[in-house]
């Protein structure tokens, strides 16, 4: 039996919306294993600077992530989308042991096979320090949020 993840490309805006409110919803799980099984068995990442391919190194890599990144809550954002392809952006809070608090931002670079398993990731993102008074995420999102682009003009100063 073939494995499969719907929707299936090609992506509409709709099914893309659902593909990264999926991705959102699997990520605040913090389960490795239950995240690993949206990507294909041979899956090519990028992920900051490291590069893994498989299930089993996904798994390996977001076990160490979320062993660092404490009490994290994610929020991913629709950017553009194409045939089997979708680009996101992201914000996340987390703090390390020493109780220090930060929000990463990032853009993903999603493929993913006609079974609508992603084939590959690629992600880049920078982390900054925040201080738990201005922490804006404080788990899952509410299902009230679903569907609101989270990012705004004020999030990133270009300075």
């Amino acid at each position: 039996m073939t494995e499969s993840r719907p929707p299936f490309p090609p992506f509409d805006l709709d099914s893309a919306l659902t593909k990264v409110q999926a991705a959102e919803d699997a990520w605040n799980t913090r389960d490795p294993h239950r995240v690993s099984l949206a990507y294909t068995p041979d899956s090519v990442w990028r992920n900051r600077d490291t590069f893994v391919t498989g299930r089993a190194a996904i798994v390996e890599l977001l076990t160490a992530k979320w062993e660092r990144e404490q009490d994290y809550a994610l929020r991913k954002s629709l950017w553009a989308f194409g045939g089997n392809r979708i680009a996101v952006r992201f914000q996340y809070e987390w703090h390390d042991q020493t109780g220090q608090w930060f929000r990463s931002y990032g853009n993903e670079l999603w493929e993913f096979d006609e079974s609508g398993l992603m084939r590959r990731r690629e992600a880049s993102i920078n982390d900054t320090t925040i201080t738990e008074t201005d922490r804006r995420w404080f788990g899952p999102r509410p299902e009230h949020e679903r569907g609101v682009d989270f990012w705004t003009n004020e999030d990133i100063p270009l300075q």
